[in-house]
């Protein structure tokens, strides 16, 4: 009985071929890997990083000049007849001038970025752009930057002034911002000193 039995497993065998063989596959991948007590902070190409923009900008600049000129000449001629004839020449200036500057800006925002590449030192490039659109008025923050991986929060945030070589730029587009801007004839005068 055994005998038959093992021709009828041999013989199913043949006919449907024999079994392959299970191939496992690890649930460790080195590159995406994170250990189960390890912050979810952005850290690998994709990830998304959260940048809260603070800026506080002053500027002052003022100055004052005052600058006096006096010149003057005489010449005297004598004639024959011994009447004199003198001229006289004299010139003054006074000029008094000051100007005053002053500048504040300030800009706050919160923008998610995306981790674009890793240095070979560790450091995070990230870069990212948000768009807001309000009563017709398009804002649009874009923001670049390198990021140290000890500057991030646990929360996945970095503070924008934590960014190395940032640029961070607003740029608006709608009818007030083109009203800010001063018209063609005005860079004109303005070149001719008029």
């Amino acid at each position: 009985m055994n005998k038959q039995l093992l021709k009828v497993v041999l013989a199913g065998m043949l006919v449907h071929g024999v079994p392959s063989c299970a191939l496992a596959d690890s649930l460790y991948k080195p590159q995406t890997f994170r250990a189960l007590t390890s912050d979810r902070k952005a850290a690998a190409v994709g990830d998304l990083l959260t940048i809260q923009v603070f800026e506080n900008a002053t500027a002052t600049t003022s100055a004052d000049t005052s600058t006096r000129r006096n010149a003057s000449a005489r010449a005297g001629l004598v004639r024959p007849s011994g009447s004199s004839v003198s001229a006289a020449l004299q010139t003054s200036g006074d000029f008094d001038g000051g100007g005053s500057t002053q500048r504040t800006n300030r800009f706050l925002t919160t923008v998610s970025v995306t981790v674009r590449e890793i240095l070979p030192n560790g450091d995070l490039r990230v870069e990212g752009e948000q768009t807001l659109r309000l009563n017709d008025e398009r804002q649009t923050v874009n923001i670049q930057g390198r990021v140290r991986p000890v500057d991030i929060s646990d929360g996945n945030v970095v503070m924008s002034n934590r960014l190395a070589d940032a640029r961070i730029t607003l740029v608006g587009d709608g009818d007030l911002t083109d009203r800010q801007r001063r018209n063609w004839w005005k860079y004109v005068t303005d070149l001719l000193g008029l």
